[in-house]
């Protein structure tokens, strides 16, 4: 059963308390990191830096990017390390409201969730980043110096995260849709063909206009969609299996 129902002003107290809390550890984290702000970019730019052909080096256009752009990483970074924070207030939040069989597929769900995305952040760090930047270096015309600016590299990088991130969400929500009985596994399984066209536009859609790196997020996408697709099949066939015995 659910708990006694709150009135609007206790969910808005209860949700600004939330808020607060996520803010804080943000701030927190954010504070603890800036010192470290031109290291931990230096380490975001360790892929690039590695090919870049002798010589040459990332650029400032702006007068405050030096200043900004580690400022912004160290921002995103603490975000991201304080995401299962969120992620526990979030819950705390809704839980009250959920019935005992939501409850237990949702606290997996989202323990599931957060390992997935920061999965997908270090599998574009470690294997995307050195094949696409050594791609885009190797391909620039003679008499083209490469010095790339340490914002647009920012945003570059932080768009692929992103990317990766959700894509390694597939396995999830592919789970979500088989559990919540939206549809089944049978005829997820037959729509195999269109789920492989999906990824490869998701793949053009996310990524930078290169083949490269685009295969790199659709394959992913396929693959973690086969393997949420196989741990549907075990789940139903486990809970066919409890019902007929």
């Amino acid at each position: 059963m659910k708990n006694k129902k709150l009135s609007l002003a206790d969910h808005l107290l209860e949700l600004r308390n939330r808020l607060l809390i996520i803010i804080a550890y943000i701030a927190t984290c954010t504070i603890l990191l800036l010192p470290f702000a031109n290291t931990i970019y230096e380490f975001l730019s360790l892929p690039l830096l590695a090919v870049l052909p002798t010589g040459s080096n990332m650029i400032a256009v702006d007068v405050a990017s030096p200043f900004l752009a580690p400022f912004k990483l160290v921002f995103l970074l603490a975000i991201a390390i304080t995401f299962p924070i969120s992620i526990y207030n979030f819950w705390a939040f809704i839980a009250p409201g959920l019935y005992k069989k939501e409850k237990k597929f949702l606290a997996p769900i989202l323990i599931s969730s957060t390992l997935l995305f920061y999965l997908g952040i270090l599998f574009a760090y470690y294997i995307v980043f050195p094949l696409v930047f050594g791609f885009f270096t190797s391909i620039a015309p003679d008499g083209v110096e490469i010095a790339t600016d340490i914002n647009s590299f920012l945003s570059f990088v932080i768009k692929l995260f992103f990317a990766f991130g959700l894509a390694f969400e597939v396995p999830v929500i592919t789970l979500m849709i088989v559990l919540f009985g939206i549809s089944n596994a049978k005829s997820l399984s037959k729509k195999r063909p269109y789920i492989i066209v999906i990824a490869f536009i998701v793949g053009m859609v996310l990524t930078p206009p290169d083949v490269i790196s685009q295969i790199l997020l659709a394959i992913p996408i396929w693959l973690l969609f086969e393997l949420g697709l196989f741990l549907a099949h075990l789940i139903t066939k486990d809970k066919q299996g409890s019902k007929a015995g």
